[in-house]
């Protein structure tokens, strides 16, 4: 079975990506979205592929399989953040039902792409629900963590329970807050990235304090990101395995942090790809397989 992911940090074998030449295209079709997405600037395309191609050389250090999403018709830039449209679990994928409105058509497109991989699909986030892959973490095979907020309701949430009842026997629900509005882009993921079983980074300002409380009774030592390294990301740390991870450079008190604590950290430049459309490393990979 080459497919399913039960934590966050088991040996990454097989990764979804989407280059920049398929999501963005080229610099006019950039201009007439960037700031329809609340991107915080307008992304050079060149730049962009060259920052994508050198962080897939990273990567493919680590990873030995990877697939590429091809153009799709009607689906815009932040299709270059192929984590969000689908949850990857043991008995398969769950297709999302994106928050974001102009995000709509990439789960249904992802599925299609998933079916070729010989990847079933467990089933959809249909109707009033909503939920968007950043807002989930699973921390081992019977346990995740899902956000509740902007991105993802409390429908898209029991329609989840509902379809993966025979694999998660513990649901976290964590409440975020209202943050910078709906317009803005806070999920789960942009306040906690599992390292390792026992190692996540975090921005406890953000973070609930049940479920913080819940992380340190599992054992979980908290890593917790500065104020400054908030905003550019540094709590977005991809684990291609256990205590192996990569992080946005511009990061140095994070990585020392993780370093600390016996992590590998890799950097990769990602002004175009990652700071303006506020998606880091774990937001531009989908994990297909891990294993632990």
């Amino acid at each position: 079975m080459e497919f399913g992911c039960q934590s966050e940090v088991g040996a990454l074998k097989r990764l979804l990506l989407k280059h920049p030449s398929e999501a963005f295209i080229n610099d006019d079709n950039i201009e007439t979205q960037w700031e329809d997405l609340n991107y915080l600037g307008s992304p050079d395309f060149k730049r962009a592929v060259n920052e994508f191609e050198e962080f897939v050389e990273l990567l493919e250090r680590h990873i030995n399989e990877i697939h590429y999403l091809p153009r799709q018709e009607k689906i815009g830039l932040d299709s270059i953040y192929v984590h969000d449209p689908v949850v990857m679990t043991s008995a398969g994928a769950v297709l999302c039902n994106m928050g974001k409105e102009q995000r709509k058509g990439e789960p249904g497109a992802l599925g299609k792409f998933l079916s070729g991989l010989d990847i079933p699909v467990l089933g959809s986030i249909t109707g009033e629900g909503c939920l968007e892959g950043g807002d989930v973490v699973l921390f081992d095979k019977n346990t995740l963590a899902v956000a509740e907020g902007y991105r993802t309701n409390r429908e898209g949430i029991r329609q989840l329970q509902n379809l993966t009842h025979e694999i998660f026997t513990e649901f976290q629900i964590v409440p975020l807050p209202h943050w910078q509005g709906p317009g803005d882009v806070l999920h789960l993921m942009s306040i906690i990235s599992p390292v390792d079983h026992d190692l996540a980074v975090v921005y406890s300002r953000l973070m609930p304090v049940p479920f913080r409380e819940w992380l340190i009774r599992r054992g979980i030592k908290l890593v917790d990101v500065p104020d400054t390294e908030f905003e550019t990301m540094g709590c977005n740390v991809l684990a291609v395995s256990p205590r192996k991870c990569i992080v946005l450079k511009g990061n140095p008190r994070t990585r020392q942090m993780l370093e600390k604590e016996g992590a590998e950290v890799w950097e990769y430049e990602g002004k175009e790809i990652s700071n303006k459309g506020a998606g880091g490393p774990t937001c531009l990979t989908r994990p297909l397989w891990r294993t632990e």
